[in-house]
């Protein structure tokens, strides 16, 4: 996918900020001249801006009616946590399968677009503290709602989900849906328009997606199966593997936990019940 960046709008309260003093390279110097010890924080606050990894899907990231605005939960906290850090919020949107990649190599600061927690993962970047409990579901035409009714029925039918994503895990890891024929999207959009035009039978993807898209609009015709348990997943943020960036990040999570900034942005995005789930 082609890389833009993105900017948050006034609306979300961001203010320009001064960045702190560098050399020409942007690193951080001590008081003999020499480069300090590698860190993300200074490297962040040197730059005076963090880069966010993200694609679009709603409601985590996505642009508003007019095309133009981008909007969404991990938008929102994104800005509002990057405000009380002191630097502006910089959304990148990248190739998902390429993450890990984009964020070693420096291109981006972290992956912040509903990112679920795995132990393969963990490998390759430092996750904050959790602050969204989501789940993998099951879509499909309304129409077929008598046809897939449970696992079994979809061990025989052609299925979508996001290439590298855990609605990918959660077909080729299950005993019964590894069965299905499977072809990775693009996206979660590429799978939810694929399915719409008739393509798959069915698409896993996150619970959050679904239950902000199906049922209305372009995909009036579409709906969750219902009684499908997939495991439940933890969305955190993801930073480089041993950045002093994560608890810089927990600090300000645990505040705006505590002082309820996180739940309202939840409640305003139809996701309370997910983070009340996170929060217990």
């Amino acid at each position: 996918m082609k890389k833009r960046l993105l900017t948050v709008m006034a609306l979300l309260g961001v203010c320009a900020l001064t960045a702190c003093g560098n050399d020409d390279t942007g690193a951080a110097v001590n008081n003999n001249g020499g480069a300090a010890a590698e860190s993300d924080y200074d490297y962040i606050k040197n730059n005076g801006k963090m880069v966010i990894g993200i694609t679009v899907y709603e409601p985590m990231n996505y642009y508003d009616t007019d095309g133009t605005t981008l909007i969404g939960f991990d938008t929102e906290f994104a800005a509002l946590l990057c405000s009380r850090l002191g630097v502006m919020p910089e959304f990148q949107i990248i190739d998902w399968d390429m993450k890990e990649t984009e964020l070693k190599s420096k291109n981006i600061d972290c992956i912040w677009n509903g990112l679920t927690v795995t132990e393969e993962r963990r490998a390759n970047m430092d996750f904050t503290d959790t602050y969204l409990i989501n789940r993998q579901c099951v879509v499909i035409n309304s129409a077929d709602s008598a046809t897939y009714t449970d696992k079994a029925s979809l061990a025989s039918a052609m299925l979508s989900a996001e290439s590298g994503s855990a609605g990918e895990s959660a077909i080729v890891d299950d005993d019964t849906l590894k069965s299905a024929s499977y072809t990775a999207s693009n996206s979660q959009q590429d799978a939810l328009v694929a399915l719409n035009a008739g393509n798959y039978d069915a698409i896993v993807i996150d619970y959050t997606m679904a239950k902000a898209s199906v049922g209305s609009g372009d995909f009036a015709d579409l709906c969750i199966v219902e009684g499908i348990e997939l495991a439940n997943e933890e969305y955190a943020i993801g930073f480089r593997v041993g950045s002093d960036m994560t608890a810089k990040v927990n600090e300000i999570i645990s505040e705006m936990k505590s002082d309820d900034t996180l739940k309202n942005i939840a409640s305003k995005y139809d996701l309370l019940d997910l983070y009340e789930q996170a929060v217990k």
